[in-house]
């Protein structure tokens, strides 16, 4: 047995359907981090909001398409990780190593252009959180039966 008899049609379309939920998960919570951001209600204040102005509508739809597609993959790879396991570190190390993986991206990416830390830092805690929540999602729709673990 090669493993590939795993991934059958249903198992295709149970990953498909939690893609589309931390898709849809991920892109409202990054949308509502934003409109905050933008606010000035999150992060470091004046730092992050002056770092967030003149944001764009177009800007502002890439961000959040990026968001979800993020959060699709996310959530197809966490499904696939966390199978039936109850282990918590390893359902919370999944969603730290894309919190991270994304957030120091924009760290890296921030620095060469800015050479500024709180508005990263912020943004890296905001991975942390968009992550989060969509675990959260995940782990409720899979509580209440409307996704099944994978394998199941």
């Amino acid at each position: 047995m090669d493993g590939s008899d795993l991934f059958t049609p249903q198992e295709r379309l149970a990953s498909l359907k939690a893609g589309l939920l931390g898709a849809t998960s991920a892109g409202l919570t990054y949308g509502v981090m934003l409109w905050l951001r933008r606010a000035g209600s999150l992060g470091t204040g004046a730092a992050l909001a002056a770092s967030f102005h003149g944001l764009g509508g177009v800007t502002f739809g890439v961000a959040i398409a990026i968001a979800a597609i993020s959060g699709f993959l996310f959530s197809v790879t966490y499904r696939y990780a966390v199978r039936a396991d109850a282990n918590p570190q390893l359902k919370a190390g999944v969603a730290l190593a894309f919190g991270l993986v994304r957030g120091l991206a924009q760290v890296d990416v921030g620095s060469a252009v800015a050479q500024q830390f709180w508005p990263f830092v912020g943004a890296g805690v905001e991975s942390l959180i968009l992550f989060l929540v969509v675990q959260a999602c995940l782990e409720l729709a899979m509580a209440q039966g409307w996704l099944s673990r994978f394998g199941d």
